[in-house]
Formats: structure tokens, sequence, C-alpha cells
């Protein structure tokens, strides 16, 4: 298989010389030529869109060495910021240019994230056309982890089978087949997975056992959430983390037994260490859960303490802390902390305080914390316009609730993937039909369908504003025709108020 891409690639390279020349030619883009290592050029591409083949092609016309260990660093780190379109095209670039041996690991990360990125039908058809040699029992774990990820239990636990029968039977997969129960709610079917574990002299790990706590916890089963823990406690090849007691914690705050969560949080505590941020936010967050503001503030000095710089997910957790005891002046206080902190401007941190002012009456505040964010040079996110907007909706102030929602649409390019609420576009759209201006709400419209297909609601604004402005609609009622979006009774009472 790996021969034929390879023959296809030493035919290419008329085809990504040109390729690189047309990436190249854009001056955002050049800058990443003055980079001195290849996970430098490829890291701040952040846009999932952008194909990295060019960046990796030219990588390779400036002379340098490609080695796998960059390559792997690289694709897992992509991996982990959740960008696996672009991990995918470097995994089959490094396949298809046969520049390092290509491992079983290598296989199985490729066939997860075809699983992801193009669909089951492709993962399904990448671990067919393999041999039965390359079908290692890392390519059946990563075919496995595409039936759970998909919620399909008779295709997984048949696959399941299948791989005991070849001996393939690890902790990793029993985990996945627990996690599968947790997904599609069949909490009471993950504690007999453990057992069977047991049974089939495969060791659990301590990922075996959180899953396991955590399914007696959705079903309020504490008595059996103690002894799985203690389990853990005495077992001296499990052991406990953190992570074990903040999820336990979480489960008795869920079930209003505070003095217990507090126990758990205590634990929690004195297992993590000091420099670790996660940890901290963690604990933040469940002290913010319990209205706790004391311990709160605790350890939010003992973070900025012990740990080197805090990130936007510091600023984010602190934030929604609060927001959530609706300290809201205090808040904006460390707003302005995160501003001047030099971090990256990353607009999820202000949106918390934009939509808790929104949610508090205090629509107008929010407008003025994001229009001088704007004033600063700062482009927001369409999502903190469609905050500002659905909270104008709400006080029925319509004209401000259109206007924003036009800055939204008018910065879409920030945020690809977002997509503005239906009910909020449905209000908007029946308000400017009868009170907007005809031009204006043709532009809104005809922008609008760039971030969201022509629906019935649009087609009928521009109705009524034809028929408010005697204007023809046998353009409009054309289109509609098109996509299929069929006349009602309310837009054909209103093509009859012509008459």
């Amino acid at each position: 298989m790996f021969s034929a891409i390879l023959h296809k690639s030493r035919n290419s390279t008329s085809t990504f010389l040109q390729r690189s020349r047309i990436w190249f030619s854009s001056k955002n883009q050049v800058k990443t030529t003055n980079r001195k290592n290849l996970y430098s050029r490829i890291s701040p591409l952040g846009d999932p869109s952008v194909s990295v083949v060019p960046i990796l092609d030219h990588w390779l016309l400036e002379g340098h060495a490609v080695k796998a260990p960059e390559l792997h660093n690289i694709v897992k780190d992509l991996r982990s910021h959740k960008r696996f379109n672009q991990a995918l095209e470097v995994s089959e670039w490094m396949s298809s240019k046969a520049l390092c041996p290509i491992s079983a690991a290598d296989q199985a990360i490729q066939l997860e994230l075809i699983g992801r990125v193009r669909g089951l039908d492709y993962a399904e058809s990448y671990f067919h056309n393999l041999s039965d040699q390359e079908k290692t029992e890392k390519l059946h774990g990563a075919l496995l982890s595409c039936y759970v990820r998909e919620g399909l239990v008779d295709k997984s636990l048949s696959h399941m089978q299948k791989m005991k029968e070849m001996g393939f039977a690890s902790s990793l997969n029993y985990n996945n087949i627990m996690c599968l129960y947790m997904q599609t709610d069949q909490h009471d079917k993950v504690p007999s997975v453990l057992t069977q574990m047991k049974e089939d002299g495969v060791s659990p790990d301590i990922f075996s056992y959180k899953v396991c706590i955590n399914s007696y916890g959705a079903r309020s089963d504490l008595a059996n959430v103690e002894r799985l823990l203690e389990e853990m406690e005495n077992n001296s090849c499990i052991g406990t983390d953190w992570v074990t007691y903040s999820m336990v914690a979480n489960i008795y705050i869920k079930a209003g037994l505070e003095e217990k969560a507090l126990a758990y949080l205590k634990k929690c505590e004195d297992k993590a260490d000091k420099c670790d941020a996660l940890a901290y936010n963690h604990l933040i967050s469940h002290y913010a859960t319990l209205r706790n503001k004391k311990a709160m503030m605790r350890l939010w000095e003992l973070q900025k303490s012990n740990c080197k710089k805090q990130l936007n997910r510091e600023y984010i957790t602190m934030l929604g802390s609060l927001v959530k005891l609706k300290e809201l002046g205090q808040a904006e206080e460390l707003l302005r902390e995160w501003e001047s902190s030099g971090n990256c401007y990353d607009f999820r941190v202000p949106n918390i305080l934009l939509i808790a002012y929104s949610q508090n009456g205090l629509i107008e505040k929010a407008e003025t914390i994001l229009r001088s964010m704007v004033e600063k040079g700062k482009t927001p996110t369409p999502n903190s316009w469609a905050i500002i907007a659905s909270g104008y909706v709400a006080n029925k102030n319509m004209e401000k609730a259109f206007q924003c929602m036009k800055e939204a649409v008018a910065v879409r390019a920030e945020n690809k993937g977002w997509r503005p609420k239906p009910n909020i576009i449905s209000s908007i759209l029946s308000w400017a039909s009868s009170n907007g201006d005809a031009e204006e709400i043709e532009g809104f419209v005809n922008s609008l369908k760039n971030v969201i297909p022509m629906n019935r609601d649009m087609y009928l604004s521009l109705i009524m504003v034809s028929v408010r402005c005697g204007k023809k609609v046998d353009g409009i009622l054309e289109n509609m025709k098109t996509d299929k979006i069929e006349l009602d009774e309310e837009i054909l009472n209103i093509l009859g108020s012509r008459l």
C-alpha cells in the first residue's frame, strides 16, 4: 500500500513545487519560513482549514532533514489541540514521502485520525486494505476506538470479541468498552467490564477504576464509590492521583454532601503537585460550586505564587468561578489583570464576563466593554457580538440587537465555525422585516447566507421587505423553489396582500 503512495509522490515533485510557490506568495504565510524548526512553522497555523502540506513540502525544498521524532511530536501536539485535519495531513505526508520508517503506532494513529476527519467508512476501508501482517493489536485497537467514538455498541462488542480471540485484549481496549457504556448511558454495565478484565487476567489500570467510579457516581451509588476508591488506595500498583479525588469530590458535590466533598477536596489538594495549574483550576471550580469564595481566592493566590504563568485557561476558570458567585466587580478587575498579562488575546476570556453582564440585565455595560476592546485595536470573534445581540433581544431592544448581529456577521472570519442561534436570528429578522431599512436588511441577509444556509425565515424577511417597498419578489420565489423551501400560509398571505 505504501509503495503505491510513494510511487505517486515521486512523480508529483512539480505539483508540490507549484503549490509551495502559491502558498508562500501570501505575506502572512511567508512569515513562517523565517522560523528555525518545522514545529514552529506549523504550530501558528491555528485555523484547522489551513493545509500544512505546503509548509512540509517547503521544508524539504530548503534542504532540511526530516526526523521521525519531530514529526511524531507535531502529530501529537496537533491532536492534543484538536487540530485533527492538520494532524492527519502530517501523518499521511510522513507515509507518502517514506522519509522515515512507518511503525504500527504510526498506522494506528493515522487510522484513528481518518475516522475523526473523514468518517468511519474511510477508517474501515483503511483497515481492510492493510495486509494481515499489518493488522496488529494497535491497529485493531484504533478501529475499536473509532467504533466507540461513534457509539456503535454492537460493532464495538463484536470487534472486541474478535480481539480477545486473537489475544489482543489489553486494559486499553477494556477501558474503551467501559467508555462506550458511559457514552451510551448504560452505566450499570461498566462494573461488569471491570470484573471481566480481572477474570480474563488483564490488570486494570488507574483509568479503569476512574471510569468505574464515575459509573457508580452517575447512579448515585456512593457505597460502591467508596468501596472502589478504597480498593485503589490499597493497591500499590494502582494508587490514586489528584484527579481521582477531584472526581470523587465532584460526585459528593452533586449529591449535596458538602462535608464529604470538602474532605476529598483536601485530599485532592494534598495529592496535587504544587506547580500543577490544572489541579488548581479543578479545585477552584469545585469550591465555586460550593460557593466557598475564601477557598477559591486562597487557591488562586497559591496558583499565582507557585506557577510561573497564568494561561488563558486559568483566567477562564477564575472568571467563571467569580461570575458563578455573582462577584462581577471582582471579575471585571480580573479581566483588566488579564489584559495586562501579555497573554494571547483570546476572546473566550472576556466572553465570560460579557455573558454574565448580559444575563444580569447589564447589557449596555457588556457592550461598552466590548467596544472598548475594539477601540484598542482588538477584533472580536462573532461569538462576542452575538452575546451582546442576544442580550438586547432579551431586553427587547431589537434595533441594537440587529446592529450587534451585523457586527457579528461582519467578523465571521475570526471564527469560521461560528453559527448564530436560530431563535435569535428569527427574532431579529422578524423585527427588521417590519422596521428596518430595505437595503440594510437585504445586505444583512446576503452576508448571513455566508454563515448559514438560506432558510425560511431569511426568505420571509426578504419577501416582507420587498412587499413593503413595492419591489418584485419573482427572483426570491425562484430561489426558494431552488432551495426547496415551500410557501407556507404566512408567506402566501403576505404575497396576497399585494393585490
